[in-house]
């Protein structure tokens, strides 16, 4: 498996793992986290003139997808300061999807991540069970619960749990 930094010829691709995502939280008891459509075109798009969105690879196919920063503070997260174990900068990982093709995707993302800044904050729904796992299997500490800012309030569910690695 390979990441990579997305690029616009791979927006299909992309909306097809958050399709695929969404159904997988939908039979697993979190249709609320993303909804039908959550996250639309329109943020994936300016993630990627950002250079803030990456896709997972295995055998040149597109299997996973996700939103990374480092070093900024993050706008989920600026009001929650007294929450967090580590104020020293931090990279954020958001909308990591998989398109259910190939075991493993979450972990490698988590990991690639982690790896490359060593200070990680992510939050999930509290029905997001299999993320809730992966965090703690990869040894992320439970921080608190958040009210997340979602732009033209697409989303009805808006409760997240936040997780740090130090």
């Amino acid at each position: 498996m390979k990441i990579r930094k997305s690029t616009e010829k791979d927006i299909s691709d992309i909306m097809f793992v958050y399709e695929k995502a969404r159904s997988f939280m939908k039979l697993n008891g979190n249709g609320t986290q993303w909804g039908d459509n959550w996250p639309p075109i329109e943020i994936i798009k300016n993630d990627i003139k950002n250079k803030n969105h990456y896709v997972l690879t295995h055998e040149e196919k597109i299997v996973g997808c996700f939103y990374y920063t480092y070093g900024i503070e993050d706008d989920t997260y600026k009001n929650y300061n007294n929450i967090w174990i580590s104020d020293t900068p931090y990279g954020v990982i958001h909308r990591l999807a998989s398109s259910g093709e190939v075991k493993g995707v979450g972990e490698f993302i988590i990991n690639w991540v982690y790896n490359d800044c060593h200070h990680v904050r992510i939050d999930t729904h509290e029905n997001n069970i299999p993320m809730r796992n992966l965090l703690k299997k990869l040894g992320f500490t439970y921080c608190g619960t958040i009210d997340i800012n979602v732009k033209d309030n697409i989303l009805s569910d808006t409760k997240r749990l936040t997780f740090e690695k130090t």
